[in-house]
Protein backbone atom coordinates (compact mmCIF):
# COMPACT_ATOMS: atom_id res chain seq x y z
CA UNK A 1 0.00 0.00 0.00
CA UNK A 2 2.65 2.47 0.71
CA UNK A 3 4.00 1.72 -2.77
CA UNK A 4 1.06 2.22 -4.29
CA UNK A 5 0.58 5.89 -2.66
CA UNK A 6 3.79 6.53 -3.19
CA UNK A 7 3.54 6.56 -7.58
CA UNK A 8 0.53 8.76 -7.42
CA UNK A 9 1.97 11.25 -5.07
CA UNK A 10 5.29 11.30 -7.07
CA UNK A 11 3.65 11.94 -10.22
CA UNK A 12 1.24 14.55 -9.41
CA UNK A 13 4.14 16.47 -8.07
CA UNK A 14 6.42 15.87 -10.90
CA UNK A 15 3.29 17.44 -13.20
CA UNK A 16 2.44 20.27 -10.91
CA UNK A 17 6.48 20.90 -11.33
CA UNK A 18 6.58 20.79 -14.66
CA UNK A 19 3.11 23.01 -14.92
CA UNK A 20 4.50 25.84 -12.70
CA UNK A 21 8.08 25.55 -15.08
CA UNK A 22 5.76 25.88 -17.89
CA UNK A 23 3.94 28.56 -16.69
CA UNK A 24 7.14 30.81 -15.78
CA UNK A 25 8.42 30.12 -19.13
CA UNK A 26 5.64 30.94 -21.25
CA UNK A 27 5.10 34.47 -18.92
CA UNK A 28 8.54 35.26 -20.45
CA UNK A 29 8.67 33.88 -23.41
CA UNK A 30 5.26 36.56 -24.18
CA UNK A 31 6.77 39.51 -22.25
CA UNK A 32 9.58 39.29 -24.07
CA UNK A 33 7.36 38.98 -26.89
CA UNK A 34 5.37 41.96 -26.25
CA UNK A 35 8.65 43.96 -26.15
CA UNK A 36 8.79 44.94 -30.01
CA UNK A 37 5.05 45.99 -29.68
CA UNK A 38 3.93 44.09 -32.65
CA UNK A 39 0.82 42.43 -32.18
CA UNK A 40 0.27 43.69 -28.77
CA UNK A 41 -3.78 43.07 -28.20
CA UNK A 42 -3.25 39.17 -30.02
CA UNK A 43 -0.24 38.19 -27.67
CA UNK A 44 -2.60 39.40 -24.36
CA UNK A 45 -5.65 37.57 -25.03
CA UNK A 46 -3.58 34.33 -26.24
CA UNK A 47 -1.73 34.87 -22.81
CA UNK A 48 -4.84 35.20 -20.88
CA UNK A 49 -6.73 32.07 -22.62
CA UNK A 50 -3.34 29.96 -21.77
CA UNK A 51 -3.35 30.64 -18.06
CA UNK A 52 -7.00 29.99 -17.73
CA UNK A 53 -6.38 26.57 -19.56
CA UNK A 54 -3.36 25.58 -17.54
CA UNK A 55 -4.77 26.53 -14.12
CA UNK A 56 -7.85 24.20 -15.21
CA UNK A 57 -5.02 21.60 -15.85
CA UNK A 58 -2.88 22.13 -12.83
CA UNK A 59 -6.50 21.89 -10.84
CA UNK A 60 -7.26 18.69 -12.43
CA UNK A 61 -3.90 17.11 -11.46
CA UNK A 62 -4.30 18.05 -7.46
CA UNK A 63 -8.03 17.04 -7.86
CA UNK A 64 -6.46 13.69 -9.56
CA UNK A 65 -3.98 13.11 -6.51
CA UNK A 66 -6.37 13.88 -3.81
CA UNK A 67 -9.14 11.69 -5.28
CA UNK A 68 -6.45 8.62 -5.85
CA UNK A 69 -5.14 9.21 -2.57
CA UNK A 70 -8.52 8.98 -1.13
CA UNK A 71 -9.15 5.90 -3.23
CA UNK A 72 -6.11 4.02 -2.06
CA UNK A 73 -7.04 4.99 1.62
CA UNK A 74 -10.54 3.78 1.43
CA UNK A 75 -9.12 0.35 -0.38
CA UNK A 76 -6.70 -0.16 2.70
CA UNK A 77 -9.63 0.33 4.89
CA UNK A 78 -11.65 -2.37 3.11
CA UNK A 79 -8.82 -4.68 3.12
CA UNK A 80 -8.42 -4.12 7.16
CA UNK A 81 -12.70 -4.76 7.08
CA UNK A 82 -12.40 -7.70 4.97
CA UNK A 83 -9.45 -9.05 7.24
CA UNK A 84 -11.42 -8.12 10.87
CA UNK A 85 -15.11 -9.42 9.39
CA UNK A 86 -13.46 -12.99 8.53
CA UNK A 87 -11.75 -13.13 11.98
CA UNK A 88 -14.67 -12.24 13.74
CA UNK A 89 -16.63 -14.84 12.06
CA UNK A 90 -14.40 -17.82 12.13
CA UNK A 91 -13.05 -17.07 16.09
CA UNK A 92 -16.79 -18.04 17.42
CA UNK A 93 -17.83 -20.67 14.51
CA UNK A 94 -14.36 -22.45 15.63
CA UNK A 95 -14.78 -21.83 19.31
CA UNK A 96 -18.63 -23.15 19.13
CA UNK A 97 -17.43 -26.09 17.09
CA UNK A 98 -15.28 -26.90 19.53
CA UNK A 99 -17.37 -26.81 22.68
CA UNK A 100 -20.31 -28.56 20.50
CA UNK A 101 -17.81 -31.15 19.46
CA UNK A 102 -16.52 -31.48 23.10
CA UNK A 103 -20.04 -32.31 24.57
CA UNK A 104 -21.11 -34.56 21.88
CA UNK A 105 -18.15 -36.94 21.56
CA UNK A 106 -16.79 -37.04 25.73
CA UNK A 107 -18.83 -37.23 29.03
CA UNK A 108 -18.25 -33.65 31.26
CA UNK A 109 -19.18 -32.54 34.54
CA UNK A 110 -21.99 -30.68 35.19
CA UNK A 111 -20.42 -27.42 36.40
CA UNK A 112 -18.53 -27.96 32.67
CA UNK A 113 -21.44 -28.07 30.84
CA UNK A 114 -23.02 -25.11 32.22
CA UNK A 115 -19.69 -23.49 31.28
CA UNK A 116 -19.64 -24.31 27.56
CA UNK A 117 -22.59 -23.34 27.27
CA UNK A 118 -22.11 -19.64 28.44
CA UNK A 119 -19.04 -19.49 26.39
CA UNK A 120 -21.01 -20.80 23.31
CA UNK A 121 -23.76 -17.72 24.35
CA UNK A 122 -20.96 -15.16 24.64
CA UNK A 123 -19.84 -16.32 20.84
CA UNK A 124 -23.38 -16.11 20.02
CA UNK A 125 -23.67 -12.80 21.15
CA UNK A 126 -20.26 -11.91 19.52
CA UNK A 127 -22.06 -12.80 15.93
CA UNK A 128 -25.51 -10.78 16.65
CA UNK A 129 -23.56 -7.95 17.47
CA UNK A 130 -21.45 -8.44 14.54
CA UNK A 131 -24.33 -8.80 11.94
CA UNK A 132 -26.24 -5.97 13.68
CA UNK A 133 -23.39 -3.55 13.25
CA UNK A 134 -23.29 -4.67 9.44
CA UNK A 135 -27.02 -4.50 8.79
CA UNK A 136 -26.81 -0.95 11.00
CA UNK A 137 -24.30 0.23 8.46
CA UNK A 138 -26.54 -0.88 5.61
CA UNK A 139 -29.72 0.77 6.83
CA UNK A 140 -27.78 4.26 7.40
CA UNK A 141 -25.80 4.32 4.06
CA UNK A 142 -29.19 3.50 2.46
CA UNK A 143 -30.59 6.75 3.79
CA UNK A 144 -33.71 4.60 5.63
CA UNK A 145 -35.91 6.32 7.92
CA UNK A 146 -35.50 6.40 11.44
CA UNK A 147 -36.54 3.86 14.31
CA UNK A 148 -39.58 4.61 15.68
CA UNK A 149 -39.19 7.66 18.17
CA UNK A 150 -40.76 8.30 21.90
CA UNK A 151 -39.51 10.10 24.50
CA UNK A 152 -37.34 7.55 26.41
CA UNK A 153 -35.08 8.17 30.37
CA UNK A 154 -31.30 8.38 28.96
CA UNK A 155 -30.36 7.19 32.39
CA UNK A 156 -32.22 3.68 31.98
CA UNK A 157 -30.63 3.29 29.02
CA UNK A 158 -27.28 3.59 30.34
CA UNK A 159 -27.75 1.70 33.22
CA UNK A 160 -28.89 -1.16 30.90
CA UNK A 161 -25.96 -0.87 27.95
CA UNK A 162 -23.34 -0.72 31.26
CA UNK A 163 -25.03 -3.39 32.25
CA UNK A 164 -24.60 -5.20 29.45
CA UNK A 165 -21.59 -4.54 28.52
CA UNK A 166 -20.61 -5.89 32.33
CA UNK A 167 -21.91 -8.81 31.44
CA UNK A 168 -20.14 -9.39 28.16
CA UNK A 169 -16.83 -9.04 29.75
CA UNK A 170 -17.07 -10.83 33.30
CA UNK A 171 -16.43 -7.50 34.90
CA UNK A 172 -16.01 -6.73 38.47
CA UNK A 173 -18.73 -4.14 39.78
CA UNK A 174 -15.79 -1.29 40.43
CA UNK A 175 -15.14 -0.89 36.63
CA UNK A 176 -18.11 0.44 35.65
CA UNK A 177 -19.21 4.15 37.60
CA UNK A 178 -22.55 5.81 36.63
CA UNK A 179 -23.47 9.35 37.68
CA UNK A 180 -26.44 9.83 35.65
CA UNK A 181 -30.45 11.35 36.33
CA UNK A 182 -33.30 11.03 34.88
CA UNK A 183 -33.76 12.80 32.02
CA UNK A 184 -35.81 12.67 28.92
CA UNK A 185 -35.36 12.53 25.69
CA UNK A 186 -37.07 12.12 21.93
CA UNK A 187 -34.77 9.21 20.16
CA UNK A 188 -35.06 5.45 19.31
CA UNK A 189 -34.15 3.20 22.20
CA UNK A 190 -33.00 0.72 19.90
CA UNK A 191 -30.34 3.69 18.61
CA UNK A 192 -29.31 4.95 21.43
CA UNK A 193 -28.67 1.51 22.90
CA UNK A 194 -26.67 1.75 19.95
CA UNK A 195 -24.77 4.72 20.58
CA UNK A 196 -24.02 3.77 24.33
CA UNK A 197 -23.37 -0.09 24.13
CA UNK A 198 -20.71 0.71 21.88
CA UNK A 199 -18.88 3.74 23.36
CA UNK A 200 -18.97 1.53 26.50
CA UNK A 201 -17.45 -1.26 24.73
CA UNK A 202 -14.60 0.58 23.73
CA UNK A 203 -13.95 1.73 26.66
CA UNK A 204 -13.37 -1.59 27.85
CA UNK A 205 -11.54 -3.18 24.90
CA UNK A 206 -9.53 -0.20 24.43
CA UNK A 207 -8.82 0.77 28.25
CA UNK A 208 -6.27 -0.57 30.92
CA UNK A 209 -5.51 -3.45 32.60
CA UNK A 210 -8.13 -4.01 34.32
CA UNK A 211 -10.12 -1.38 33.15
CA UNK A 212 -12.14 1.21 34.40
CA UNK A 213 -15.14 3.17 32.87
CA UNK A 214 -16.41 6.68 34.55
CA UNK A 215 -19.77 7.06 32.87
CA UNK A 216 -21.28 10.87 33.95
CA UNK A 217 -23.93 12.90 32.36
CA UNK A 218 -24.63 16.81 32.58
CA UNK A 219 -27.30 19.07 31.75
CA UNK A 220 -26.37 22.22 29.85
CA UNK A 221 -28.43 25.34 29.67
CA UNK A 222 -29.51 25.23 25.79
CA UNK A 223 -31.78 22.33 27.31
CA UNK A 224 -28.81 19.71 25.88
CA UNK A 225 -27.80 17.13 27.73
CA UNK A 226 -23.63 15.75 27.63
CA UNK A 227 -23.18 12.53 28.36
CA UNK A 228 -18.71 11.34 29.22
CA UNK A 229 -17.64 7.81 29.23
CA UNK A 230 -13.95 8.07 29.70
CA UNK A 231 -11.41 5.02 30.28
CA UNK A 232 -7.93 4.42 31.54
CA UNK A 233 -6.22 3.40 28.49
CA UNK A 234 -3.73 4.74 26.16
CA UNK A 235 -5.71 6.76 24.55
CA UNK A 236 -6.57 8.58 20.70
CA UNK A 237 -3.76 10.53 19.20
CA UNK A 238 -5.37 13.74 18.52
CA UNK A 239 -4.04 13.70 14.98
CA UNK A 240 -6.91 10.64 14.60
CA UNK A 241 -9.85 12.39 16.73
CA UNK A 242 -11.80 13.11 14.06
CA UNK A 243 -10.70 10.43 11.57
CA UNK A 244 -12.10 7.61 13.96
CA UNK A 245 -15.37 8.12 12.99
CA UNK A 246 -15.08 7.28 9.61
CA UNK A 247 -15.97 3.67 7.88
CA UNK A 248 -14.17 1.10 8.42
CA UNK A 249 -11.45 2.90 10.37
CA UNK A 250 -8.76 1.33 12.56
CA UNK A 251 -5.61 1.74 14.30
CA UNK A 252 -2.73 -0.14 12.17
CA UNK A 253 -3.45 -2.87 10.04
CA UNK A 254 -5.03 -6.44 11.26
CA UNK A 255 -2.21 -7.74 11.58
CA UNK A 256 -1.12 -5.49 14.24
CA UNK A 257 -4.07 -5.04 16.42
CA UNK A 258 -4.96 -7.54 19.62
CA UNK A 259 -8.50 -5.94 19.62
CA UNK A 260 -11.47 -7.54 17.75
CA UNK A 261 -13.23 -4.97 15.95
CA UNK A 262 -14.56 -4.40 12.58
CA UNK A 263 -14.13 -0.47 12.37
CA UNK A 264 -17.73 0.50 12.23
CA UNK A 265 -18.82 1.10 15.67
CA UNK A 266 -17.70 4.56 15.84
CA UNK A 267 -18.76 5.23 12.36
CA UNK A 268 -22.43 3.88 13.39
CA UNK A 269 -22.26 6.28 16.79
CA UNK A 270 -20.97 9.62 14.96
CA UNK A 271 -23.82 8.58 12.32
CA UNK A 272 -26.70 7.95 14.62
CA UNK A 273 -25.73 11.24 16.74
CA UNK A 274 -25.78 13.48 14.28
CA UNK A 275 -29.25 12.18 12.97
CA UNK A 276 -30.55 13.61 16.31
CA UNK A 277 -29.47 16.68 15.94
CA UNK A 278 -26.24 16.22 18.35
CA UNK A 279 -22.46 16.11 18.54
CA UNK A 280 -19.49 13.38 19.21
CA UNK A 281 -16.36 14.41 20.22
CA UNK A 282 -13.48 12.63 21.82
CA UNK A 283 -10.69 14.28 24.10
CA UNK A 284 -8.30 13.08 26.53
CA UNK A 285 -9.47 11.14 29.40
CA UNK A 286 -9.35 12.33 33.29
CA UNK A 287 -6.04 14.04 34.37
CA UNK A 288 -4.99 13.37 30.71
CA UNK A 289 -5.35 9.13 31.74
CA UNK A 290 -7.02 7.68 28.47
CA UNK A 291 -9.51 8.92 26.37
CA UNK A 292 -12.98 10.50 27.18
CA UNK A 293 -16.01 9.87 24.23
CA UNK A 294 -18.30 12.86 25.10
CA UNK A 295 -21.77 12.70 23.46
CA UNK A 296 -24.39 15.70 23.54
CA UNK A 297 -28.09 15.57 22.28
CA UNK A 298 -31.00 17.95 22.73
CA UNK A 299 -33.47 16.45 25.73
CA UNK A 300 -37.10 17.28 26.78
CA UNK A 301 -36.96 16.91 30.06
CA UNK A 302 -34.12 16.48 32.54
CA UNK A 303 -36.32 15.67 36.08
CA UNK A 304 -34.71 17.26 39.09
CA UNK A 305 -33.54 14.07 40.81
CA UNK A 306 -29.93 14.71 42.75
CA UNK A 307 -27.00 12.74 41.21
CA UNK A 308 -26.21 9.22 42.58
CA UNK A 309 -23.57 7.48 41.92
CA UNK A 310 -24.11 3.48 40.76
CA UNK A 311 -22.06 0.39 39.89
CA UNK A 312 -22.86 -2.17 38.11
CA UNK A 313 -23.28 -5.51 39.41
CA UNK A 314 -21.07 -8.60 37.76
CA UNK A 315 -21.83 -12.09 36.78
CA UNK A 316 -18.39 -12.72 37.94
CA UNK A 317 -16.65 -11.05 40.65
CA UNK A 318 -12.80 -10.56 39.54
CA UNK A 319 -12.82 -12.42 36.43
CA UNK A 320 -10.37 -11.65 33.68
CA UNK A 321 -11.50 -9.55 30.69
CA UNK A 322 -12.70 -11.64 27.91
Amino acid sequence: MRRSLKLPITLAVVMIVLLVALIVGWVLVVVGALGSGRHVAFFWTWLSVGTVFLALVLAGVITYMVLTIKSINLNRRQSNFIDSVTHELKSPIASLKLYLQTLTRRQVSREQETDFYAYMLEDIERLDQLINHLLEVGRLERGDAAREIAEVDLAVVLSHCAETVCMRYRLPREAVELDVRPCIVRSSRVDLEMIFRNLMDNAVKYGGQPPRVQVAMETLTDRRVLVSIADNGPGVPKHLRRKIFGRFVRLGTELEREKLGTGLGLYIVGTLVRRYRGQVRVRDGVDGVGSMFEVELPYVEALPVAPQPATIPATAEGADVA
